[in-house]
């Protein structure tokens, strides 16, 4: 009773805040369960809210209900602009809608600073609510008190709206089966844009009503994206009264937890995100497996040493072996060793971006140069994401964990005394292979959106971790004044930005080397092969697990490179060059370039680095609005990247081959989407069956 006492008032706090977060999660999980639309600027929505109704507050009860209204339809406006917003990307997959909705989410965010400031805004309750009232002998808000009750009949509200309802019956039938739906005389569209309209409406109420809980201010849309992600993850999608539960699980964990266990809450709710997920996956049927039609289909990797052979295509009919080609008809063999026509032709790329990135220090300013060279270590980065986008078919949003580990490995190997840069770059690569070997298992038997989230998840619990343990990383401060590096033993410290870039450049070009190597090696082909075919190459008795561990610690090696050179072009680190923003720049990077492009995956970074430090520092504090346009634009002009503007290709392991729908089954306005992140994606009946050797992709 003591303890109970001790801690009542954080108690109760934990359920308020659960509160309102369950009202803030019940509209995300409405948007992602019914429309089928991954809403990563359902935050913003809640920010909407909070902004107008902190602005509209006067202390007075027509002043909150005027807010309340005025929040709440500027929220259901933005909603329903959402469904069309997120309308042409229905048969692309959550990929395509997260990208979109985090580029919406920059832009509303800058908007809102620029229109409301960049100051918390004070928010002003009704006298009779801003008082307090006593409570099993302590004094507690009653404003709190009254917000518990309204969320408490919220709830009960909107289940029996779900489940009482012709209403809930038309919104239930949208996800279950859009076709029936339709066939009653219903607009599963119309559906569609109500769904994700009352979704917004939810989402301004609570900004109203939880601005005096959460104010609104810098920071506060993306906390409480996050927060509401780890509702929907532990609740599920299917009950609003398990998302009720696992919303005051987690108001708890953030208040009363933070009393108790300081040490321990940062990691707690992120932790459990990745357990469900990874529990719930575990249980699940592996993606592509299963399915008996399948099996019986020819051996994709047998086509693939088809192709692999030496051999040379004929003009008309079947291929001829050189073995079987007359002696006086053979080249010399000097001559066949040189790269053909078409080889040169798909290096031609390369070899003009290396001309470009040589010849820069020439033609830059020193500042310039440090961008650049920045540039080339978010490429590196954005490089590993293509290698698990694109040719595993493991979307990430959490490749920053070995990235982070790598550049702090290279600032502390520095503060240390190791300054001698391949040490550092091969420690440093160590170390986040390590990680990624060691969080690996958890990943590779997702698919999907689930993939996303426990990426997601792992990138956050790395963030924990780098702002807790303060005696490697320096915490929110970060780390400056190591020592310099140097290019190679016995050399000096590298300090101007031209020495900076060329070390970087020769690094990354190596690094890029080898992962090309890799790629187009018959060990790329198999985990290309994985991605498109996966139950066949189950059923053929290839370890497809094996293949995905080995290409996620290889990527998680690749992004430790990334954040050595991050560390030694900046000569300081910080948790934001670590942190949730960049992860997502990255998966832009790859979007821009296309998922299987390297050189795209490079010049899409360098676009997002110029963009955001070179082009915003002509229009100071508007950088956020940049970033946003970028994102929507990349989603809606360029669906197969800069890779799909040079033709066709067969999408495999190509440079320019299209991107392949990673992220599932998408939630068309007509069709919302099944998938859901409380399970593995579900799964169409068969893969497309593979081109037969010697005939060219369609």
């Amino acid at each position: 009773m003591e303890l109970l006492d001790a801690h009542l008032v954080p108690a109760v706090d934990g359920v308020a805040f659960g509160l309102l977060l369950f009202v803030v999660a019940a509209g995300l999980s409405l948007a992602f369960g019914t429309a089928g639309v991954l809403n990563l600027s359902h935050g913003t929505l809640y920010a909407i809210g909070a902004y107008t109704g902190a602005e509209l507050s006067d202390g007075t009860w027509g002043g909150l209900a005027l807010g309340l209204a005025a929040g709440t339809a500027a929220a259901c406006v933005a909603g329903a602009g959402l469904s069309a917003a997120t309308a042409p990307l229905a048969r692309r997959g959550h990929l395509a809608q997260a990208l979109l909705t985090f580029g919406l989410a920059l832009i509303g965010g800058d908007l809102l600073i620029q229109f409301f400031g960049a100051d918390e805004l004070p928010v002003r309750v009704p006298e009779v609510l801003d008082s307090s009232v006593t409570l099993l002998g302590h004094r507690y808000p009653a404003y709190r008190l009254c917000f518990i009750v309204m969320a408490v009949l919220l709830a009960a509200f909107g289940t029996w709206v779900l489940t009482r309802t012709r209403m809930g019956a038309a919104v239930r039938a949208a996800a279950d089966d859009p076709q029936m739906l339709a066939a009653t005389g219903h607009s599963p569209r119309a559906v569609h844009t109500g769904v994700l309209a009352a979704a917004g409406a939810l989402a301004g109420a609570a900004g109203v009503l939880g601005a005096p809980i959460i104010g609104p201010g810098p920071g506060t849309s993306e906390n409480v994206l996050m927060l509401s992600l780890v509702v929907v993850v532990l609740g599920g999608l299917r009950s609003l009264w398990a998302t009720f539960a696992a919303a005051v699980a987690v108001g708890e964990v953030q208040t009363l937890g933070v009393s108790v266990a300081p040490e321990l809450a940062p990691y707690l709710l992120f932790a459990a995100m990745a357990a469900v997920l990874v529990l719930r996956s575990r249980f699940a049927e592996p993606a592509g497996a299963g399915h008996g039609s399948e099996a019986s289909g020819p051996d994709p990797v047998a086509r693939l040493r088809g192709r692999l052979a030496g051999r040379l295509p004929g003009p008309k009919g079947p291929s001829v072996g050189l073995d079987r080609l007359p002696r006086r008809n053979r080249a010399p063999a000097w001559l066949a060793r040189l790269p053909g026509r078409a080889a040169w032709w798909r290096a031609a790329p390369l070899l003009v971006l290396l001309g470009v990135l040589i010849a820069l220090p020439a033609l830059l300013d020193a500042y310039s140069i440090s961008l650049a060279g920045s540039a080339l270590a978010l490429g590196l980065l954005a490089v590993s994401v293509t290698v698990l986008t694109g040719y595993a078919g493991l979307p990430t949003l959490g490749q920053t964990a070995p990235f982070a580990v790598g550049a702090y490995a290279t600032a502390n190997l520095a503060d240390a005394g190791w300054t001698v840069g391949p040490v550092q770059i091969v420690l440093s690569a160590l170390a986040a292979a390590v990680f990624a070997a060691v969080v690996g298992p958890a990943v590779i038997r997702a698919r999907g959106t689930t993939v996303l989230m426990i990426t997601l998840a792992i990138g956050e619990l790395t963030g924990a971790v780098v702002n807790q343990l303060k005696s490697v990383t320096g915490g929110a401060d970060g780390l400056v004044g190591f020592p310099a590096t140097q290019a190679l033993w016995g050399g000096e410290g590298m300090l101007e930005e031209s020495e900076l870039y060329n070390y970087a450049l020769v690094v990354a070009v190596v690094a890029v080397a080898l992962t090309l190597l890799v790629l187009r090696s018959p060990a790329g082909k198999l985990l290309t092969g994985t991605r498109g075919a996966e139950a066949r190459m189950r059923a053929s008795g290839h370890p497809v697990g094996r293949y995905l561990l080995v290409a996620h610690i290889c990527a998680g090696a690749l992004a430790g490179v990334g954040g050595s050179l991050m560390v030694t072009v900046q000569q300081y680190l910080s948790p934001a060059d670590v942190g949730f923003e960049i992860a997502a720049f990255a998966l832009l990077a790859v979007v821009i370039g296309g998922t299987t492009s390297v050189i795209g995956a490079l010049l899409g970074a360098g676009l997002i680095v110029a963009t955001r430090d070179w082009v915003a520092g002509s229009w100071p504090g508007h950088g956020p609005l940049l970033l946003g346009v970028l994102f929507v634009a990349t989603v809606y002009v360029l669906p197969r990247g800069l890779a799909g503007l040079r033709g066709g290709g067969s999408g495999g392991g190509g440079q320019g081959g299209p991107p392949s729908d990673t992220t599932g089954s998408p939630g068309a306005p007509g069709a919302p989407g099944t998938s859901d992140t409380s399970g593995a994606e579900k799964q169409p009946p068969s893969a497309p069956a593979p081109t037969p050797a010697g005939k060219a992709s369609p």
